[in-house]
């Protein structure tokens, strides 16, 4: 399914055609395509087709044409901290631009039938985070995928606000579908071959639209049981408490973002242009410099894998937690008295300037006193 818009040189110019044709219509639907480069959920023989409208599968793994993904999106009517259900989550391509709209204090979950694609979403979330400055532009919600059959989910779990199908859901299944659904939430399933939104109304009212024509594989059916009953699959946990760490590194990341450069700006593209892969390039790569200063230091505040409570943790310890809040991108930190001062990631030469900017900041005194001072005992 696909080919409704024009081939891209580049993501760029495949939204700008998404946009033409008005499969894309709102501001945080683009800004979340823009942030993510198709191509790098492609295999890299493949990637040369990533800007088509079409649909690409390679064994198990599957991505559906991009006017079916930002069809998708735009029904969802994404807001931030709503809780998602991805069933068929493939990639994560998909569960990733939705966390970029959910931000910190939403919920993102994935259902996929087979292991080995839940290996490749991991893998390309990892290089999403730990590569695109797109990450340090945004408030991210980080999926959580599980592996199996998205029917043998049990019927007492939790509910959410927005569900997505992406497999072709027969009339038989359209229940279970709606089960898994809040009071005011949508569903968006390909539902006997149209793409269709469902908004729960009220505890046993619809209302239902019909968005486009779809052709859609069908759900795979449960073939294993135990003692004749479905196998339950379990769902990742739907609320965490959060750390007061992860709380300061959240409040202290969104006020930088203000306090250095106003008004974050969140990636864009004005009017198209005729111009060279290598411009667009260039273009990137200037957009990464102004926002420079905001990434070195949010980087420098720890996420919510830092653990201060072992403060003498081996060298292998050290260096993953490095690699968890993107501390190697500004410099190895060879001593445990240069990283660390309580929950703040510090480095001798950046460490008089965070502070500085952490007292500038309108924070209660108590969380000032916490970021720059506070080590667990």
């Amino acid at each position: 399914m696909g080919g409704a818009v024009s081939a891209g040189e580049d993501n760029d110019e495949l939204i700008d055609n998404l946009k033409e044709a008005q499969y894309i219509r709102t501001d945080l639907v683009e800004q979340a395509f823009r942030a993510i480069d198709r191509a790098d959920y492609y295999l890299e023989e493949f990637r040369d087709s990533a800007y088509k409208d079409l649909a690409w599968r390679h064994g198990n793994i599957h991505l559906s044409a991009p006017c079916i993904y930002s069809e998708v999106m735009e029904a969802l009517e994404l807001q931030p901290g709503l809780s998602f259900l991805n069933l068929g989550s493939g990639t994560g391509y998909l569960s990733t631009m939705v966390g970029l709209i959910l931000g910190p204090f939403g919920v993102n979950h994935g259902v996929e039938l087979h292991a080995d694609v839940i290996e490749y979403a991991y893998q390309k979330l990892d290089f999403f985070i730990k590569t695109s400055d797109s990450f340090d532009r945004f408030e991210f919600c980080e999926p959580s995928f599980v592996a199996g059959n998205c029917l043998e989910i049990a019927p007492q779990s939790q509910q959410y606000d927005r569900v997505y199908c992406g497999a072709g859901v027969q009339r038989e299944h359209e229940d279970y579908m709606k089960n898994l659904l809040k009071v005011g939430g949508i569903l968006v399933l390909p539902l006997e071959e149209k793409l269709t939104k469902i908004t729960r109304t009220g505890y046993n009212s619809w209302e239902i639209k019909k968005i486009i024509a779809v052709s859609f594989a069908p759900l795979v059916l449960p073939k294993h049981r135990e003692n004749g009953k479905i196998r339950a699959v379990p769902l990742p946990t739907m609320f965490e408490v959060r750390s007061l760490q992860d709380l300061s590194r959240i409040a202290i990341r969104q006020t930088l973002k203000k306090t250095l450069s106003g008004t974050w700006p969140l990636p864009q593209r004005g009017p198209r242009r005729s111009s060279t892969r290598l411009k667009r390039r260039q273009e990137h790569l200037d957009s990464a410099l102004l926002v420079n200063r905001y990434a070195f230091m949010s980087r420098l505040i720890p996420g919510p894998m830092d653990d201060n409570s072992n403060q003498s943790g081996t060298d292998e310890e050290e260096d993953e937690d490095c690699h968890g809040v993107g501390e190697c991108e500004v410099g190895e930190v060879e001593d445990e008295s240069r990283r660390r001062e309580g929950s703040v990631l510090l480095m001798e030469a950046p460490a008089n300037l965070l502070r500085e900017n952490i007292l500038r900041l309108p924070l209660p005194e108590p969380l000032k006193m916490y970021l720059l001072y506070y080590r667990e005992k």
